[in-house]
């Protein structure tokens, strides 16, 4: 299947590592020039270079994306090379794990302005050059824990579900210049966001990290972690020309984790 990322420029949210390099991965195969950002200088460097290596135009911007002025800039370095963005992937990393008497207000607004803050800050600046060409892809990578909420991750629980609102009504909004606004929600994915989770579980409930994930394939109905390229795929086919009819939507890549219906 063609895809028609051939030409796009996809801009990828914490591309270094994890789901945000799966992603830029399976946008790059798919002909899309890449835009990527994260905190760390190395790592960034390392996952362009690996990437700009396969064939694809790559630029890598370090950036801590719950600053309004460095999304900025991380935007203005993406247009300066390749004059516009067509694909906006949100990733910011999940918050601390911990029940809520655990956590301060400082770590509300940090929570609040990594997570929900970088994505209305992104947006923001992708949107206008979209409309100008009507056509643009806004995808968010949220959590299951946005419809089936995860013990012990109220920060995470409670901001990404305002993503969620958000993306739903702006979905609506900007329909009609031929934009789609989509959320992605991965289920227990092995990454090191995950190793981090199993060692939170780890200390919290005296179990080992391998106890940990155990547990949560026990849980699972395909019985196992997923693995990023599974979710990639997904984001690649929402970001792609043959899912121009598919906005407003919150799609679970799980296993069958969540048990609801909808």
């Amino acid at each position: 299947m063609d895809l028609g990322l051939s030409g796009k420029v996809a801009l990828v949210a914490g591309s270094s590592r994890g789901l945000g390099r799966a992603i830029a991965e399976e946008l790059a195969a798919e002909g899309a020039s890449l835009v990527l950002c994260a905190r760390r200088e190395d790592s960034l460097q390392e996952a362009r270079s690996a990437i700009e290596q396969r064939g694809a135009r790559v630029i890598a911007v370090a950036a801590d994306l719950s600053e309004s002025a460095q999304v900025e800039r991380v935007v203005e370095a993406g247009m300066r090379e390749f004059e516009g963005i067509d694909i906006l992937v949100t990733n910011a990393g999940g918050p601390p794990a911990g029940p809520f008497e655990q956590h301060s207000p400082e770590a509300w607004d940090r929570a609040v302005q990594l997570t929900l803050g970088s994505v209305l800050n992104l947006t923001r600046a992708v949107l206008p050059g979209m409309k100008e060409r009507r056509w643009g892809r806004i995808l968010n990578v949220t959590s299951i824990a946005v419809k089936q909420p995860v013990d012990g991750l109220i920060l995470s629980n409670s901001v990404r579900a305002a993503v969620t609102g958000f993306a739903r009504t702006l979905a609506n909004e900007i329909a009609p210049w031929g934009i789609t606004v989509n959320n992605v929600l991965p289920g227990y994915t092995r990454t090191e966001r995950l190793d981090e989770l199993a060692a939170a579980n780890s200390k919290a409930k005296g179990i080992s990290p391998e106890e940990a994930r155990a547990a949560w394939e026990a849980q699972i109905p395909m019985g196992r972690l997923g693995e990023p390229r599974e979710f990639a795929a997904l984001v690649a086919f929402l970001a792609s020309e043959r899912a121009s009819y598919i906005t407003g939507t919150s799609i679970t890549v799980d296993g069958g984790w969540v048990r609801g219906l909808l």
